[in-house]
Formats: structure tokens, sequence, C-alpha cells
């Protein structure tokens, strides 16, 4: 069980930690337990209902007292059907961010359906699941998630891209440029490569996908064998930041003719100098850009 200040949920919700004091006065909408020098602090449950009520108030323009009076089934309810069309994204975000607390497959998977069915797949991946993301950073940061609903919610999502890819039917366009994917060795977030083989297709690009861990020789003798124009790859914990200069000078004399294209935490925020002729990622707009060029 997570524990939360009244400034997490603030933070998670927009809702004024003043404004949640009242609630509970009034309504008795959450159940804060105090420590000992009488700091409320706030359960999973809490939060999946704050963020449920920040949904239904903005975007459902249902007040406060009659929020009070629905059952848990009831919010349910009425935030899926929310999700039918009037929701804009960051209550999406809240939603999904519910659904993952719960283990919720089923509410995952409707409001994925309702989500691309609405706006397109690249814009549900771009708009809704990369800001999602962040998000789940910072609950896992901060301790709100676990590694279980951590992974529930990344399976979930990349088998949502390899079914994206999987449908994916039309052949490379004359002058196709090829692009060879790879994450490096101990390198398992594989979310981030999976999205970018599915824009490079969608623009009919060649895309030969290498998939996780790829131990550098095997790496050197792919580029061999595939003489791709880009080498893309994400680094988000590996290599580590001690490995991180010489790996990338590694990359830069084994790979002499290939555009070598990098995003990922560690490498965004690393300290070494990067080779001129690797071009960093900061995001997948520019990723976009790129191939579309």
């Amino acid at each position: 069980m997570n524990v939360y200040s009244i400034k997490d949920l603030e933070n998670f919700s927009g809702i004024k930690a003043h404004t949640i004091r009242i609630w509970e006065q009034r309504y008795h909408l959450l159940q804060p337990t105090r420590t000992e020098t009488g700091i409320r602090t706030y359960t999973d449950t809490d939060l999946k209902r704050i963020l449920n009520i920040a949904t239904l108030q903005n975007k459902g323009g249902i007040k406060i007292s009659k929020i009070a009076e629905l059952t848990e089934a009831e919010v349910s309810e009425k935030i899926l059907q929310l999700s039918g069309g009037e929701l804009d994204f960051p209550e999406h975000i809240q939603a999904l961010t519910v659904a993952m607390m719960d283990l919720d497959e089923y509410r995952f998977q409707e409001l994925t359906q309702i989500i691309t069915d609405t706006y397109g797949f690249e814009n549900y991946m771009l708009r809704v699941i990369y800001p999602f993301l962040t998000r789940l950073g910072t609950l896992w940061l901060s301790g709100s998630v676990g590694p279980a609903q951590e992974h529930f919610i990344t399976h979930l999502i990349r088998q949502k891209i390899i079914s994206a890819i999987d449908s994916q039917m039309a052949k490379p366009k004359p002058g196709a440029k090829k692009f060879l994917l790879y994450l490096p060795e101990g390198e398992l977030h594989e979310i981030g490569l999976l999205f970018a083989s599915y824009l490079i297709r969608a623009r009919q690009h060649s895309a030969v996908y290498l998939g996780q861990s790829l131990p550098f020789d095997e790496l050197c003798l792919a580029y061999e064998i595939h003489q791709p124009d880009y080498v893309f790859s994400v680094f988000t914990t590996e290599p580590s930041q001690d490995v991180m200069h010489d790996y990338l000078l590694q990359l830069d004399q084994h790979l002499p003719d290939a555009e070598i294209l990098l995003t990922g935490y560690n490498v965004l925020h690393s300290a070494e100098p990067v080779p001129a002729r690797i071009q960093l990622i900061w995001d997948f707009n520019s990723l976009i850009e790129l191939i579309e060029a």
C-alpha cells in the first residue's frame, strides 16, 4: 500500500490542497489517516478517487455534491462514458493512470480503442501514451507505483505497438532509406524502439529491427550485412554513465557510413560529449521530421 501526502494528490490531480481538505470535511470523499504529528496521509484508493473526481468535474461538468453521492462503480461508468469523445488528453492520461493502478486490463483496452478510433494510433502514442509514461516515471520515482503495475501497463502498451506494426501493409517506397534499430546490451526498455519502427514503416521506409540487449559485435555484424543509412537506438538505462563515452566512440568508429540517431534518458542527460556525427533525438516529433525529410 502506497502512502501519499496531500501535496502529492494536488500534483497528480491539479486540485488544490485547500479544496481537497474542504471536500473531506463537507462530503467525506477521502478518508486520510494522520501521522503522530498530525500530517494527513492518503492511500492508492484516495489517489484514484481524486483523479476520477477531477475528470468528472472538469470534463463531465458534474458538481462535487453530485459526485459525492455516486458509488465507485457509478464513478467508473461515468468516466468510461466521458471517454467516448468528451475527454481531452490530460483526462485520458488520468483514466489510464487509474487503469494501471487497478491492474484493470479491460478498462485499458476500452480506453485505447476509444482513443485510437477517434485520433488514430500515432496520435494515441504521441499525445497520450508518452505523456502517460512521463507520469509513470514520476510515480515510479516517488514509490507510488510498484514493479507489478509498471510491468502490467508497459506489457499492454508493447502489445498495442506490435499489433499496429503487424497491421502495416505498405512496402518501402522507391528510394526508401534503411534504418537499423537496436537496444544496447542490458537495455530492455523496448517501447520507444518499437514505436520508432512503427513510425519508419508508416512512412514507407525500411526498418531492420534487432530488439533488446544486443551485444556490440552483433550490432557490427548486422551493420555489415544490411548497410543501413541510419542506426537508431534508445539508451534508457544502458550503457551506464561510466562507459557511455567509450560506447559512443565505438559507435562512431565501427559504424562509419551510417547516420547514428540516439535518444533516451541516459544519453540525453549524459555529461559526456557526443561525437559530432551522432545526432541526439529529443522527442518523437523530431524523429518524424527527420524520417519525412
